[in-house]
């Protein structure tokens, strides 16, 4: 990975393929227009974009043909972080942009979004539908008395409805924010309580797995919990009646209105998204409507390749910031894929299922959901028609090597995976997707086009080859404008910038390869460190289950008080699989020949399941904390976790190993 001799690639792209990708149009006009280097394919304009940052973001401003409702006086003022100021003086709107493709007659009535739920059977939205609805909506909104600055809420699944919402909010100028309805109510107030929704979109239940489930108690504890509601708007889907003092959401979207958009600021909030929240309040992360323009035109157009013949599937809820990433996708003109449901109901290759039923382009799922897939021996190339399919993209955590070969196996050779890496913070990837590199195994292609990612030591100092901090040494336009209620920034500062002033530390372990490519090793705040040998848990992870008796598995490293170091590695196991000597003695084996003999765990220990995140990432600092013996009102907001009861073993085991 980091000789000399740079490794053979798993896939690269043909030279046809290289000639029609956007990213290498861009360039040739950038080359003309603002002095970009028309040699050195992307490496060269990577860093170019990052030497000439403000140039580049004028580029892509003028490439995608923003629309500026004031003009932009200066493209950057002060490259603080934090602090950066983007194309001062200017004014636009998110969601005007989001709908341009329906202004041209020829795509009408050619779907913007298809509709999958549990049945697989798409049902689209057209260009010209979702425009009305957005229209009408955003009159209503207005008529409630909805002003630019004012937050509107969504407790709603991957549906068109949640869509509309969201564009008709920024189309007034208003501040969304959502949660998926498998949130209990706690979780949903512990987001929502902090930034006062005056107006709550709402389902009455939803569908997953074959079954219904019912959430109108759910929302009557929202309603009682935030007093700074003005209107609930209520979508019956599961064809209940709207509850007294609510508003039928087809009363609100029948009208055929032309939208109107209000002009804001640049930096104007357009959403609030939030951090897990496992170790207290969930952080309200905001992000402006220009920020986030540029930002994911930029992903979607140049890195994701995307235009107006693509059909972009990201399975996802409205609770995690890749749904938002989703429904960016109609910036680029591209027909956005909304599932709600199950990833794996009927049975675990549901998701091939839709990108099959959907004819998607690119396709984007969790690295668990393809590690799955993997164990469960499912075939896609086999069994479904995928032959639309360029590209496979994975995020949430590392897509591990066996993961990249299947891909590479099981879907087709001729496949451009793309592992991608960024975060909620700034709501786009840090690295990842090249549709002009090649794809080597177990590596995200290159760092990210106006995104100066460097890999450091605790001194600060530049690393090439070896594990270091994921640090971006330059402002990017979607990082926060603030957080909510953080007045001074202090909880801003202390999040991103505590450790290297002036610099983005993210809190990821990464490798920049000789070759420009990005291995992730997972959390660094949960680092394992031996004997002075820091390895990320990823990695453990990647190994251990690879095994067919592991379903799941999680790796604690524990200063002890003593100056001991304690490291169990706990695993859920398969349907079947007894935790024996010859499992315990085969586990060991595996990290001390794939890994390092000094990272073989000092104990272990079955456990009923992992605790995850409500977005799914396994939860490793709380559980650290636990075993440490922080009580568990203290070690982790038990709204935050997919299963709370889980936590109770670990405190359990915290107490009596005392």
């Amino acid at each position: 990975m980091t000789s000399a001799t740079q490794p053979e690639p798993l896939w690269s792209p043909s030279p046809d393929r290289i000639a029609a990708a956007r990213v290498t149009a861009f360039q040739a006009w950038a080359a003309t227009r603002f002095g970009a280097p028309a040699d050195g394919g992307y490496p060269a304009l990577q860093r170019w974009s990052v030497d000439e940052l403000d140039t580049f973001w004028q580029a892509v401003a003028e490439w995608f043909d923003v629309r500026f409702t004031t003009p932009y006086e200066s493209v950057l003022e002060d490259r603080a972080m934090p602090g950066a100021r983007w194309f001062t003086g200017s004014t636009l709107n998110y969601a005007e942009h989001a709908l341009r493709a329906a202004e041209d007659p020829a795509r009408a009535a050619d779907p913007a979004l298809l509709h999958v739920d549990e049945t697989h059977e798409p049902t689209p939205v057209t260009w010209a539908d979702l425009r009305r609805q957005v229209g009408s909506l955003a009159a209503e909104l207005r008529a409630l008395g909805v002003r630019p600055g004012d937050r509107v809420s969504g407790y709603l699944p991957n549906i068109p409805e949640a869509v509309v919402a969201l564009l008709a909010t920024a189309a007034v100028g208003g501040v969304w924010t959502s949660c998926a309805p498998d949130f209990g109510a706690r979780s949903v107030l512990d987001r929502f309580e902090q930034v006062e929704p005056v107006v709550l979109f709402t389902v009455d239940g939803y569908r997953y797995g074959g079954k219904e489930h019912d959430r109108r108690e759910t929302v009557a504890e929202l309603r009682d919990g935030l007093p700074s509601l003005r209107a609930v708007v209520h979508i019956p889907l599961l064809g209940t009646p709207a509850p007294e003092g609510t508003r039928p959401w087809s009363e609100l979207t029948s009208a055929d209105t032309e939208p109107v958009f209000e002009p804001v600021p640049f930096d104007h909030p357009l959403w609030i998204l939030y951090s897990s929240g496992t170790t207290g309040a969930p952080k309200a992360i905001v992000q402006s409507q220009g920020g986030i323009l540029l930002e994911h035109l930029k992903q979607l157009g140049l890195h994701c390749d995307l235009g107006p013949e693509d059909r972009f599937f990201w399975f996802t809820s409205t609770g995690w910031m890749m749904w938002n990433f989703l429904v960016s996708g109609l910036l680029t003109g591209t027909t956005v894929v909304l599932y709600d449901g199950s990833p794996g109901f009927p049975d675990t290759g549901a998701q091939w299922r839709i990108a099959e039923r959907t004819g998607a382009t690119l396709y984007g799922t969790s690295a668990a959901y393809v590690m799955a897939c993997r164990k469960a021996e499912v075939h896609p190339s086999r069994d479904f028609d995928l032959s639309a399919v360029k590209c496979v993209a994975t995020t949430g955590s590392p897509l591990p090597p066996d993961g990249f070969r299947w891909l590479h196996d099981e879907v087709a050779e001729d496949l451009w995976i793309a592992s991608v890496s960024g975060g909620t913070d700034v709501c786009s990837c840090f690295a990842g997707a090249v549709p002009t590199l090649p794809v080597h195994i177990g590596e995200l292609q290159a760092a990210c086009l106006g995104t100066d990612l460097q890999a450091w030591d605790p001194a600060g100092k530049p690393l090439t080859g070896e594990v270091g901090e994921l640090v971006v040494t330059a402002p990017m336009p979607s990082m926060p404008i603030h957080f909510w209620n953080d007045p001074d920034g202090s909880r801003y500062r202390d999040s991103y910038f505590e450790m290297f002033p002036g610099v983005w530390r993210h809190g990821d372990w990464i490798t920049i390869t000789d070759h420009g490519s990005v291995v992730i090793h997972g959390r660094s705040d949960s680092t394992l460190n031996r004997q002075g040998v820091r390895m990320g848990s990823a990695d453990i992870y990647e190994a251990v289950e690879r095994l067919p008796e592991i379903k799941e598995s999680l790796v604690i490293g524990l200063e002890e008080p003593n100056g001991g170091y304690w490291m169990p590695l706990f695993v859920h196991l398969a349907p079947g699989a007894v935790l024996d000597d010859a499992l315990r003695k085969k586990i060991a084996a595996t990290i001390r020949e794939q890994l390092s003999p000094r990272h073989v765990p000092d104990e272990v220990i079955e456990v009923p399941a992992v605790p995850h995140t409500l977005t799914g990432k396994r939860i490793e600092v709380p559980v650290k904390r636990l075993l440490q013996g922080t009580p568990l009102a203290k070690a982790v907001n038990p709204g935050s976790v997919d299963n709370p009861d889980l936590l109770a073993f670990y405190e359990e085991l915290a107490r009596t190993r005392k």
